[in-house]
């Protein structure tokens, strides 16, 4: 141990280097609710893409696990430590290399954050669609976790948005792919295959993505309903209008009732409706102009009004503002109030309706209390599940993903697999795919020391089933 990080302190120099027990309680976990952390043999904390690749050589050649890890903020234990292996952050690595305006594309490493790449984009006139709900978000976790948010409706997902890569493979070879071109007939594309791979296939160091413009003018419409069914259902004759709403949100009358009190916000909605509201639908709009964002207000509300809504409320710039903040605070809201799991369920979106009754029922029978807001436009469903009884949980669970494979849906839509749904994506999935997943697993990191333990591997056992420690 003393010689490895003597060799791992040599490479990226002493300061960048934590062992057991000097290892900061945040480099233990990330944000999911389920699980305990995991304290590491150690954290290294990389400058470049040569330390990274020196640094996965020394791994590699003594077959430790490595865990990669962005900000954190991921929701399925995807970057909770190894007890046996080492943590590679990419903090230090977060620097904007380039914003080419003649190509639409920036250039960066990993550790930057959406907030630093907003921030940046923003003078320019250009943004960086994907919005996770987390503006700490570094970009490296979001390529692992093919992340999407709530603009997924109108800008798609990470995938979409991510040109090309610079990779380090386990043995510490560094690639290329991809690059500020928009499209490519030539051989198979690895740049989407390391999207959404959760860290399992290779490290990335660079992210070369696509830019879209930054529209000035914005509204926020919010329309009560008395059923979820009911805001399924105008969900699409709406994106049959063309009009592209930027977000496209359900948000069910508990959940609101926590996020606008922990905001302290109040959006004017009268007693009266709001004691018969069962969810609410949320639609931003967005335009070049202000004119043709006013007469595509007037279209939405018209429209929801017909199919069923109990109002529409056009809110003011700063209340619309307000619930989207609060809307993205819903995590922690349920954090705050003790939520036992977070789970983001997608299926087609025409098929919300069933699944919601299915998971209702199936909560009532497990004893769980399942509260939650989604993206009513593409079918991701976001609930907080209440149940401290880990059995009754897991079982809940079981039944609930399984009905969502059922209905054509998947166990995650952005925040991946991790340690925490592993069991249920392992079962659910088909035997042949996961042979198939296997077979790209060992062609790129045949070693098996990348991410152990998560996505595809049998989970790794700690020393005392805690800290590892």
């Amino acid at each position: 141990m003393n010689e490895l990080l003597v060799s791992l302190q040599a490479l990226v120099g002493e300061a960048n280097v934590r062992a057991w027990p000097d290892i900061h309680d945040d480099d233990t976990h990330d944000e999911a609710v389920a699980g305990v952390p995991v304290v590491p043999l150690a954290v290294v904390r990389p400058a470049s893409t040569d330390e990274v690749s020196q640094v996965l050589a020394i791994a590699d050649a003594h077959r430790l696990p490595v865990v990669a890890r962005g900000s954190g903020t991921g929701l399925s234990g995807g970057a909770r430590p190894c007890p046996d292996g080492i943590v590679i952050a990419f903090d230090r690595m977060s620097r904007i290399l380039e914003i080419d305006e003649q190509n639409h594309v920036a250039v960066v490493q990993p550790g930057v954050t959406l907030a630093q790449l907003d921030e940046a984009l923003a003078p320019l006139g250009f943004v960086y669609p994907v919005y996770p709900g987390e503006m700490t978000a570094s970009i490296g976790g979001n390529v692992s976790t093919n992340a999407g948010g709530m603009r997924a409706v109108r800008y798609g997902v990470t995938r979409h948005h991510v040109l090309g890569l610079e990779m380090v493979l386990a043995s510490g070879e560094v690639l290329r792919t991809g690059g500020k071109f928009v499209k490519s007939s030539s051989g198979y594309d690895l740049t989407q295959l390391l999207v959404g791979s959760e860290g399992t296939l290779a490290l990335v160091t660079e992210a070369t993505l696509k830019l879209s413009p930054r529209l000035p003018h914005r509204a926020t419409l919010l329309a009560p309903f008395a059923a979820i069914d009911e805001i399924a259902r105008v969900v699409p004759p709406l994106l049959r209008t063309g009009l592209a709403p930027l977000m496209l949100e359900y948000i069910d009358a508990l959940s609101m009732g926590g996020i606008t009190q922990a905001a302290g916000l109040d959006l004017g909605i009268p007693e009266g409706v709001r004691t018969k509201t069962a969810a609410y639908l949320v639609v931003v709009l967005e335009s070049t102009h202000a004119a043709r964002l006013e007469a595509d207000v007037d279209a939405v509300a018209q429209l929801v009004a017909d199919l069923g809504a109990f109002d529409v409320y056009v809110l003011p710039p700063t209340s619309g503002a307000a619930l989207i903040a609060a809307r993205e605070r819903a995590f922690h809201v349920a954090k705050a109030l003790g939520v036992n799991d977070i789970i983001d369920t997608v299926v087609p979106r025409a098929t919300i309706p069933r699944f919601l009754a299915e998971a209702t029922r199936l909560a009532t029978r497990h004893g769980a209390l399942v509260t939650g807001c989604g993206h009513v436009g593409d079918g991701n469903v976001h609930f907080s599940v209440f149940q401290p009884d880990a059995a009754r949980r897991t079982s809940f669970l079981e039944a609930m993903f399984a009905a969502a494979v059922e209905m054509g849906g998947a166990i995650s839509g952005e925040h991946g697999i991790g340690i925490d749904k592993q069991r249920y994506f392992l079962t659910l999935e088909t035997p042949a795919k996961l042979a198939l997943m296997r077979r790209i697993k060992a062609a790129f990191d045949p070693h098996g020391i990348l991410g152990p333990g998560r996505l595809l591997d049998k989970p790794a056992e700690s020393v005392d089933g805690e800290t590892g420690r």
